[in-house]
């Protein structure tokens, strides 16, 4: 076995292989004769799956600086060097199956990188620096032991396809309905009480897949036109113990986004100051970020750049009060699209969340903001 190692190696470097595949090469440790002298330095595309792999060498990218697609799926990699930022023309890191308990920040500096697979690892939190990657279309961390996703993937402006099934997520950043690029969604498995209330107002977002979120009981509706998966939600008895105002339904109770502090009604004329004053402050940020970027404190400025949702009919912004109509999904268009296998039940439970704002009726709404 080893001297076929060798020999495929050595045939490699003779002929300038641009492709080199070393999977299921029962390997332990990195071969030495990849890094020796100047290294492979026309390699392109290093395959080394279903090993036994337990690092990567930190001159990986001084000997190996060509590379644009790494795979190692399949191994038992528990640390990611911090040289691997170094690799500035890889496109596509493949480390799913591993060993991995946490992602290095320098991960960020690979502004190429297209393709980013970290499913079944033992990772609890992602580095911020994941938004530095642009240029990122695919992320899939799906089967790990995360419980937020990072702030800043709303930076990562290609990206989309994002895959985070069977994690321990309990809500979603609303950033994330800012992706302009994003058209695939899977939350699958996770701990979801709610979703974003603009999720699925970007017309590229056309799958959403939340199935088997056992306190998920409605879904926003702007992903009334969407295709979507929500088989096993809102089969719990009890919502989590996370703090939320929720509405009722006959038997059915929806948890609403944790951000929301109150829930109007049609007859409502006078909308709260606090709302009021958030709708200026967005408002004033549009015309005038900078001036008001220097007055805000972070967590304020959070708020007011990033609507907590925006009207189903005029796309007014709404910061913390909505004005909600249930209906469900049996009778939506939805129900054509919902898996056969549930029950007119549970589609029933799995309701729509209808989304509205206080503008039209409210003079002094109209008049603060056009």
């Amino acid at each position: 076995m080893a001297s076929d190692l060798h020999e495929a190696i050595f045939m490699a470097k003779q002929e300038r292989h641009k492709n080199l595949f070393l999977n299921y090469r029962n390997l332990v440790s990195f071969p030495v004769e990849l890094l020796r002298d100047e290294g492979m330095q026309f390699l392109e595309r290093l395959f080394m799956k279903r090993n036994s792999l337990t690092a990567l060498p930190e001159n990986l990218a001084q000997k190996l600086p060509n590379l644009i697609e790494l795979y190692l799926h399949s191994n038992n990699i528990a640390i990611i060097p911090q040289a691997i930022g170094n690799l500035v023309k890889l496109q596509s890191l493949d480390l799913s199956d591993n060993a991995l308990q946490l992602i290095c920040p320098e991960i960020g500096q690979l502004r190429s990188l297209r393709h980013l697979r970290l499913a079944n690892n033992q990772l609890k939190f992602l580095p911020q620096e994941l938004g530095d990657l642009r240029e990122l279309e695919t992320l899939d961390v799906s089967m790990n032991l995360l419980s937020t996703l990072p702030e800043r993937l709303h930076q990562c402006l290609s990206l989309q396809c994002l895959t985070a099934d069977r994690n321990l997520l309990h809500c979603l950043p609303r950033q994330l309905c800012l992706l302009p690029e994003l058209n695939e969604l899977s939350m699958a498995a996770n701990c979801l009480t709610s979703l974003p209330l603009d999720l699925g107002r970007s017309m590229e977002l056309q799958f959403v897949f939340v199935d088997n979120n056992a306190h998920l009981t409605g879904l926003p509706s702007y992903l009334y036109n969407k295709v979507i998966g929500c088989s096993g939600c809102g089969l719990a008895a009890q919502i989590s113990d996370v703090k939320q105002l929720c509405l009722t339904l006959g038997d059915v109770t929806v948890p609403l986004p944790s951000e929301v502090k109150a829930i109007g009604s049609e007859t409502d004329r006078v909308l709260p100051l606090e709302e009021l004053a958030c709708r200026v402050l967005h408002a004033a940020h549009s015309w005038t970020s900078k001036d008001v970027r220097f007055l805000l404190p972070k967590s304020l400025l959070d708020v007011v750049r990033w609507p907590l949702g925006h009207c189903h009919r005029c796309s007014q912004p709404m910061f913390t009060i909505v004005y909600p109509k249930l209906f469900p999904l049996r009778e939506t268009a939805l129900a054509g699209v919902h898996k056969s296998s549930v029950t007119q039940s549970s589609c029933s439970t799995a309701a729509l969340s209808y989304f509205t704002c206080i503008k039209r009726s409210n003079p002094l709404a109209n008049y603060l903001l056009p």
